[in-house]
């Protein structure tokens, strides 16, 4: 295999800490936000505009969210999913230190990408593909082609890692090799399998 392509959102990140903030940003509970902020996201990741996603959040609270709201909840959200593991991180410098082309495919909206694009962990990707930016997201077929396409290679010398079954599903429907991730320790045995860490 020549690439591994890693998921980032509670691969080689954290999942988000700012549910509190956002929540208390529109002045409602946490336990009413996170519904409304997970049921509009497929959207948001495929591409809809930062405004009109808070919107629609605002919309199933009853709330109508203003463009200043908006901004100030799209940098609440950026800096909450920002967070990375470290033994993740680790695991990537040693992928690259070993030889492996890495690259990251994720679903995250537009907004996320020009953030995630800036931090120091991007440096030993070759490549980082952002669903927002494709109008498409995983587990559709057409990212897999567009990923394999920017790769200039073939789907079988990929190694996709993700947490989500789903996407592994869909990463070896489309011809990658695919493995579920929990942690970057648990993922490093399959990887020294495939010859791929010392």
């Amino acid at each position: 295999m020549r690439w591994v392509v890693f998921d980032y959102g509670e691969v080689i990140s954290h999942r988000t800490d700012a549910l509190p903030d956002m929540a208390a940003a529109l002045g409602v509970p946490v336990a009413d936000f996170e519904p409304a902020y997970w049921a509009e996201r497929d959207a948001y990741d495929r591409g809809c505009p930062h405004q009109e996603y808070w919107r629609a959040v605002g919309a199933r609270l009853g709330l109508a969210v203003d463009e200043a709201t908006a901004e100030r909840l799209t940098e609440l959200d950026n800096r909450g999913w920002l967070g990375v593991d470290p033994d993740a991180v680790r695991l990537v410098e040693d992928l690259r230190a070993a030889g492996s082309r890495l690259a990251l495919l994720s679903n995250a909206p537009v907004p996320f990408a020009r953030a995630a694009e800036r931090q120091p962990w991007t440096a030993s990707f070759e490549h980082l593909v952002f669903s927002g930016d494709l109008a498409t997201a995983k587990p559709d077929p057409e990212i897999w082609d567009e990923l394999v396409r920017r790769l200039d290679t073939r789907p079988e010398a990929c190694l996709f890692l993700d947490d989500r079954q789903v996407n592994v599903d869909a990463a070896q429907a489309a011809g990658l090799h695919a493995h579920r991730w929990s942690d970057a320790a648990s993922a490093r045995p399959r990887l020294r399998e495939l010859g791929l860490l010392p």
